[in-house]
């Protein structure tokens, strides 16, 4: 049986033939969008020495990376994450709330592979690894949204539930709360400002001045006493 001409398909046909072709058109001729990827070798909750491996996808056509930030999810510390490898010449440093992968700039196109060991994973069904990655002009892709179905989702671990025996660690050592110092009692030297305030409200004399004028006062009346005594003896 030939195909029913288009000139005698029924209206309501033709508009569904045509709405399914501009879509295949449309889904074929728009790329994939851009994005970094995370995987880990032990995925699952509470699991320990977790190698965490990321792939940033490079989407400049000028450009090529040079750093890739990221900022670790809660349950993380800086201190939890030792890095892997990665690009030849890369170095890896922590920052106040996760770390940094950077070197020479990537061949443009070239994505930037890399990979953390992480201490030990949270007890989560997800964790999300915020990532900015910087290319030697200057650009940043922003991969920091929380909806996997955002324009630029951050790359989420998802993880599988914790093993019956599985614990949390105690915290590492640098992130541990610094135990509080003892207090030292110490008394401090009297500034010149407080050692003026012995004077009184009359005289504006210090206690000690006037101690030592009472002490004075005393000695001179018991030198008349004594003179008089010794002159009564004499004449007598």
């Amino acid at each position: 049986m030939s195909p029913m001409p288009l000139s005698r398909m029924p209206l309501s046909r033709l508009s569904v033939a045509a709405a399914g072709a501009a879509t295949a058109v449309f889904l074929t001729a728009v790329p994939a969008a851009a994005h970094t990827e995370v995987e880990a070798d032990k995925a699952q909750a509470l699991a320990q020495n977790v190698t965490v491996s990321f792939h940033a996808e490079a989407e400049s056509d000028t450009s090529g990376i040079k750093e890739v930030r990221v900022v670790l999810p809660k349950g993380i510390t800086p201190a939890d994450v030792t890095y892997g490898k990665g690009p030849a010449g890369w170095k890896f440093s922590a920052t106040d709330d996760g770390y940094t992968v950077k070197g020479t700039e990537l061949k443009t196109g070239e994505s930037a592979e890399y990979s953390v060991v992480v201490r030990q994973l949270p007890d989560a069904e997800e964790v999300a690894f915020k990532t900015l990655q910087t290319y030697g002009d200057g650009h940043v892709d922003r991969w920091i949204e929380l909806d996997e179905n955002g324009e630029n989702p951050a790359p989420t671990l998802k993880l599988k539930a914790a093993a019956p025996d599985a614990k949390p660690l105690s915290p590492s050592p640098s992130t541990a709360e610094s135990p509080t110092p003892t207090a030292v009692e110490t008394t401090p030297a009297p500034s010149p400002q407080a050692a003026d305030t012995g004077k009184d409200d009359e005289g504006g004399l210090s206690a000690g001045a006037l101690t030592g004028i009472g002490a004075g006062i005393v000695v001179a009346v018991a030198a008349v006493v004594f003179a008089v005594r010794r002159r009564g003896g004499a004449e007598g």
